[in-house]
């Protein structure tokens, strides 16, 4: 049998510490159904017996405190919601356990914004990590050393696990699921619980603002150019001239203050676009290509995919109103 620790942080968001405890726990019911013996033995974990979870809404009961777990092999760290500084500083107690639990075999999961407590560890530091796309920012500002991969519902780096944001915790859940229990059990829960068990990617729900929390001045002059004139064939170097600097300096620049190369940021914004025309207008796809800025459709679909994970056509059927309602 499995011993699973679901954390129990101060700050947490309660359905990531929920949720996972119903779906693993809903294992061990099916496998009693086969005459097989439960798999999982699932607790929750705390630094204190009671701990306050959604502002105060809701006190959550912790099974056991922290320091009476001598052994685990898999713990769970559910999101996190406030300040996340102030939300690590509360909950710096579990790091030492995290660290050594890990260092005596325990996997160790970060589901959504969990993934900051999990970057606090140092478990993380070089390798790959997911968050939810709207904290990417904020993460790379706080855990520069390690990989943040934007666009992943899951990491799995030698026993270290991180999810997407939101509700795609749940097909991290599945993804150990399957790891422990087998397809067969994973494909049950995901019918039970209707998850999609084969998401791999968040990026068809990102939504892109361009990053201008910045101090660059003149570059965020060239975000408004770039964004104010998405139809035009706007070259680096015509950019370059009306803001009076070197490609060199700023393609530099550019970089440094949004992450993104200028032709990067181009193409994002563009695509942008686009997804707020196939999911409120009636525009065909070409007529939408043209709109923004496109005029080879091979170009355009690629540059789409890559950005959204989907065609423009799939985008379009699953965010257009019309379509979802009317089919």
């Amino acid at each position: 049998m499995k011993h699973i620790s679901i954390l129990v942080p101060q700050g947490a968001i309660l359905g990531s510490i929920e949720g996972p405890r119903q779906v693993l726990t809903e294992v061990n019911k099916l496998l009693k159904t086969k005459g097989a013996p439960a798999l999982f033995e699932v607790q929750l974990v705390g630094l204190t017996k009671e701990v306050p979870a959604a502002g105060g809404i809701y006190t959550v009961n912790s099974d056991v405190l922290v320091e009476n777990v001598v052994k685990t092999d898999l713990i769970i760290i559910p999101a996190l919601d406030g300040d996340m500084g102030k939300t690590l500083e509360v909950n710096r107690d579990f790091v030492p356990w995290i660290i050594e639990q890990h260092q005596a075999g325990a996997e160790v999961a970060s589901l959504c914004v969990g993934a900051f407590l999990l970057a606090s560890t140092g478990l993380v530091t070089g390798r790959k990590c997911a968050t939810h796309w709207m904290a990417a920012k904020d993460f790379r500002r706080m855990f520069p050393q390690v990989e943040l991969v934007e666009d992943r519902i899951i990491t799995d780096e030698y026993g270290i696990y991180s999810s997407g944001g939101a509700f795609s915790y749940l097909n991290l859940i599945l993804y150990l699921i399957e790891k422990y229990a087998g397809r067969e059990v994973a494909v049950f829960m995901s019918k039970a619980f209707q998850i999609d068990i084969e998401r791999r990617s968040q990026s068809p729900f990102v939504i892109f603002n361009g990053q201008k929390d910045h101090e660059d001045n003149l570059i965020i002059k060239a975000q408004e150019i770039i964004e104010k004139n998405i139809q035009e064939k706007l070259s680096v170097d015509q950019l370059a001239d009306q803001l009076a600097l070197s490609r060199r300096n700023l393609e530099r620049r550019f970089k440094k203050a949004t992450a993104n190369s200028i032709v990067e940021y181009i193409q994002r914004v563009r695509i942008e676009a686009a997804k707020m025309s196939l999911e409120s207008s009636r525009e065909n796809v070409n007529e939408v290509m043209y709109n923004v800025g496109y005029t080879d459709p091979k170009a355009f679909r690629t540059t789409f995919k890559k950005i959204t994970g989907l065609s423009p056509v799939q985008y379009r059927q699953k965010y257009n109103r019309e379509e979802v309602v009317y089919g």
